[in-house]
């Protein structure tokens, strides 16, 4: 079970400001280029968790991210 599809617009959300990633990642919008499949489902048993999604940013870079990371972008 997949949450995106390539090709989905989405922000990051990251409200958990002492996670490390939240200074940098948060609140940025991006593109879902491609998405890798692992056993990380097996581990905590929700299959939504077997899921990378890389997202280009706005601001061209790659950043591979949980589904629970992200949420569709406002319509523009």
């Amino acid at each position: 079970m997949r949450i995106f599809e390539e090709g989905d617009h989405v922000r990051v959300d990251i409200p958990d400001e002492t996670d490390p990633d939240h200074d940098r990642l948060h609140g940025l919008q991006g593109t879902v280029v491609e998405i890798i499949k692992d056993d990380a489902g097996q581990e905590t048993g929700d299959p939504r968790d077997s899921h990378i999604f890389c997202v280009e940013t706005e601001e061209g870079n790659v950043e591979h991210l949980r589904w629970r990371d992200l949420r569709p972008a406002p319509k523009q």
